[in-house]
């Protein structure tokens, strides 16, 4: 899969600005004629942040839309429609940080459940763990952050989808990795 360039990247994050801003006027936003790149179908999450806090995140983890499409669905719906938090406030706007992770297409952990950890790359894959009617997410930023082994890694990505912790141990239980390529936006 084609990575962006760092001004492709500055465009994903400018667009996700936009989206914000239109979706929190209640305004539907118009997608300017992207670049080559933005036609193509991948998978993305905005992430907002407010004084280095969480603000909201989400995304599209699947290549189903284009990718300027998906960009401003997943950034009005992370400035809105995050049931974590409250939708952002018009008055909040300059004080928010934003970041546009492209994924790369997700890929089933081809190895025996006990094995996974040895599979997963802190730093590297973020992670999708389903199964037992449930599903989550954690991009591959997260890990970092919180100084987490692969092992925690998958735990946490199992609590994220409301399953309990090593049930990335479980044959019925799926593992997929995937790679991001991180943009970012600091308020100034």
């Amino acid at each position: 899969m084609e990575m962006l360039t760092p001004e492709e990247g500055r465009t994903a994050v400018r667009l996700a600005r936009s989206a914000i801003e239109n979706a929190v006027d209640g305004e539907r936003m118009v997608l300017p004629d992207p670049p080559e790149v933005f036609r193509d179908k991948r998978g993305v999450f905005v992430t907002i942040k407010r004084q280095g806090q969480l603000r909201g995140c989400i995304g599209l983890p699947y290549p189903v839309k284009p990718l300027g499409d998906a960009i401003v669905e997943a950034a009005a719906s992370a400035a809105l429609e995050d049931p974590r938090f409250p939708p952002v406030s018009r008055s909040e706007l300059g004080d928010l940080d934003l970041e546009v992770t492209v994924l790369t297409l997700p890929r089933t952990l081809d190895c025996p459940p006990q094995e996974r950890p040895d599979h997963v790359e802190v730093g590297k894959h973020g992670l999708i763990v389903s199964g037992l009617g449930r599903g989550g997410l954690l991009l591959p930023q997260v890990p970092t952050e919180y100084g987490w082994s692969s092992r925690e890694f998958l735990d946490q990505t199992c609590v994220k989808a409301g399953l309990p912790p090593g049930c990335w141990k479980r044959a019925d239980v799926a593992v997929q990795t995937f790679e991001g390529q991180i943009f970012e936006e600091k308020a100034v």
